[in-house]
C-alpha cells in the first residue's frame, strides 16, 4: 500500500505490515520517506493512545501541509493491548493523502 500526495509517494509497504486503527492506516517507520516529513510542534494527547507527534508533509513540488501525518512514539501500554500490536512510531496520514493498494 502507498500513501500518496499529489503524485509523491510518502510511504510504501505491503498491506500485512500496516496496522489499521480507528479507520487510519499506520505505516511502519522504515516504509516512510522521512525526507518528506518534518516534526511539528503541535501538541496533542489522545485519551487512549497517548502523546501524538504530528508532522508537516512536503509534496514533490515543495508545498508544505502542516500536521498531515501523525504517530505515537510512546503509546500507552493499554493501547498496545487493545490494538494487539506495537504501533510505536508507525505513521498515519490525514485525509488529503491518498492510501492506495
Amino acid at each position: 500500500m502507498k500513501a500518496v500526495l499529489n503524485g509523491t509517494v510518502l510511504a510504501d509497504a505491503p498491506r500485512d505490515e500496516l496496522i489499521k486503527i480507528e479507520g487510519n492506516w499506520y505505516f511502519p517507520p522504515r516504509s516512510v520517506d522521512s525526507g518528506l516529513l518534518m516534526a511539528s510542534a503541535t501538541p496533542y494527547t489522545c485519551g487512549w493512545k497517548g502523546r501524538c507527534q504530528y508532522f508537516t508533509v512536503k509534496d514533490g513540488d515543495g508545498k508544505l501541509l502542516p500536521d498531515r501525518a501523525f504517530s505515537y512514539p510512546d503509546p500507552y501500554p493499554a493501547s498496545l493491548d487493545l490494538v494487539g500490536q506495537d504501533y510505536s512510531n508507525y505513521v498515519a496520514f490525514w485525509k488529503e493523502i491518498q492510501i492506495i493498494e
